[in-house]
């Protein structure tokens, strides 16, 4: 029996806003303020869920079971399935000292955390969000900034800020692929348009990066090579989107801003030198800025076997993000189970559509083509290069399984409630109340799409929710469905950085486990205040010359 979903369950859209909002604030008032462990606050926030889904919704309680337990499959596949296995090659490396020798090798580049930042958290990492996404830019930053010294609470933190502006073209261009061919949206235009709008903060996010780690005394210090990281990532990020298309635009863009900060600081560098790892006022009294001090130096063939297994990784993502390569892999092996009792038996109704359209829930079983099999082969092929042998290399990857057994846990119960709700209408609950702003959509609109990823984890996710309801929206409102599609992409890149899983990644990456809270309280500030920005600039976009001339 078909169910249709109802977003106004209490005919009073407050009230049921309201206890839409239940499950996730149980969640996030769980980790950012009674210090729950990340599993027990998202199996609250889970519980809660399933109880407002089947005693305020009316969702039948088997299909709400069968939701769930599709989204936790999801949980495994892919974003577990990453996470395992970045933390398994960082494992590998650390064991055979090859670690140390990468990071003398960035000290080499320069002793100054703050260019580290630039260099790893903000360039690097957007090269690994253009090419896989999910989850692993946050996982590879994070355990090399780890590795490099820095606090826990540094190392996720500032990896989460970092990865914000590449986020709308992650994965080879997933997400706005997906909006354009989910909800009918020209795809060059839609791309073109959040060419439009990143960019400035692509500029501000490097800035606001090095503000949140050395505050503004510490960031005015190093402003021309903040400028030249930003610049050089902005300018290739609005050409490769407006003239060429979605899928490599953070690729290119990434390696251009990497090339241009170290051809910059072969001419420049900057008078003090910051070595405290720590964030100011978070972790430690007070930071510690001293001249520079000798870094370890290491001969030539010591530096390529370092940097090696992280090469390996780099073409393996980049092969496995290759549609040709994933649509061969999954010619190979890629099984398909329809969610029995909830395949086709729940109907999205007007007016998130314009007609009720059936929510398919199929679990396809992509495992060769998954970004976590390339991270695992890439661990595999490198650990041979680094000379370990078989028995070393399985014990090794159990002894990971092991230290990350919560970790998946979280992942699993964070993508059921994602999942969850999603599919008992409350987000959409959630999004029709920003619908109901009026001329201050173009606004709210913006922060839909933020809700949307701190919700499921996942901008792709966002466009699928809420990419249809942005175009019905403007359109009724005399906007660009352009525009506000495009901003709910833009929008949602802010939420990234507070969505439960990559909060997960990231602890498990830095190994501070049982800390998510501590990690939302500081980065949740950060989020909400780029949100409400990119808000304020897509509003001047609808409404203020010269900014409404960006629009097509």
């Amino acid at each position: 029996m078909v169910w249709q979903q109802v977003y106004d369950p209490l005919s009073n859209m407050w009230l049921s806003t309201l206890l839409a909002a239940i499950p996730v604030v149980v969640m996030l008032v769980g980790l950012g303020f009674l210090h729950m462990k990340a599993h027990l606050a998202a199996g609250a926030g889970l519980i809660a869920a399933l109880l407002i889904a089947v005693f305020v919704y009316n969702m039948p309680g088997e299909m709400a079971g069968r939701a769930a337990l599709f989204g936790g499959f999801t949980g495994l596949l892919p974003i577990g399935w990453i996470v395992l296995n970045i933390i398994f090659l960082h494992q590998l490396t650390e064991q055979n000292g090859s670690f140390k020798v990468l990071q003398d090798s960035l000290s080499g580049i320069t002793e100054d955390r703050r260019i580290q930042l630039l260099l790893i958290a903000f360039s690097f990492g957007a090269f690994f969000e253009g090419a896989a996404g999910f989850g692993t830019p946050v996982a590879v930053t994070a355990a090399i900034l780890i590795g490099l010294g820095f606090s826990p609470l540094a190392a996720s933190g500032l990896s989460l800020i970092a990865n914000t502006a590449p986020v709308a073209f992650g994965a080879l261009g997933t997400p706005v692929i997906t909006l354009a061919k989910v909800h009918g949206y020209d795809l060059m235009e839609v791309t073109a348009m959040i060419g439009r709008q990143l960019p400035f903060f692509s500029v501000l996010v490097p800035f606001w990066l090095i503000w949140a780690f050395a505050g503004r005394k510490g960031m005015m210090e190093i402003w021309p090579a903040i400028l030249v990281t930003g610049l050089s990532f902005a300018i290739p990020q609005y050409l490769v989107s407006n003239f060429i298309g979605p899928e490599l635009v953070d690729i290119i863009a990434a390696i251009v801003s990497m090339a241009s900060l170290i051809l910059f600081l072969r001419v420049w560098q900057p008078k003090k030198i910051w070595t405290s790892a720590s964030l100011r006022g978070k972790d430690v009294s007070a930071s510690e800025v001293k001249p520079p001090q000798p870094v370890a130096k290491h001969s030539r063939s010591a530096l390529i076997a370092a940097w090696t297994p992280w090469i390996i990784l780099s073409v393996f993502v980049f092969i496995w993000g290759l549609p040709p390569v994933k649509a061969w892999l999954n010619s190979l092996f890629a099984p398909a189970f329809p969610m029995t009792g909830l395949h086709n038996l729940i109907e999205k109704m007007p007016p998130v559509v314009p007609q009720p359209t059936k929510e398919g829930a199929v679990y396809t079983l992509n495992l060769l083509s998954a970004t976590g099999t390339a991270i695992l082969l890439s661990a595999i092929v490198s650990a041979f290069v680094m000379k370990y042998n078989p028995v070393t290399i399985v014990r090794t990857f159990f002894k990971t399984t092991w230290l990350v057994r919560y970790s998946l846990l979280t992942i699993v119960l964070m993508l059921a409630l994602g999942t969850l709700t999603r599919y008992s209408g409350t987000d959409t609950t959630l999004g029709l109340a920003f619908a109901n702003t009026g001329v201050f959509y173009p606004f709210f609109g913006t922060l839909m799409g933020w809700l949307g990823v701190a919700l499921t984890g996942s901008d792709t996710a966002s466009n699928v929710l809420f990419g249809g309801m942005q175009k019905v929206a403007a359109d009724q409102l005399g906007l660009s469905p352009n525009l506000m599609g495009a901003a709910n992409s833009s929008g949602g890149v802010m939420g990234k950085m507070i969505d439960a899983q990559s909060i997960v990644v990231a602890s498990t990456a830095t190994r501070w486990f049982n800390r998510e809270g501590d990690i939302l309280r500081y980065v949740f500030f950060h989020s909400i205040a780029l949100a409400c920005l990119m808000g304020l600039f897509v509003t001047m976009q609808a409404y203020v010359w010269p900014f409404k001339l960006m629009v097509n």
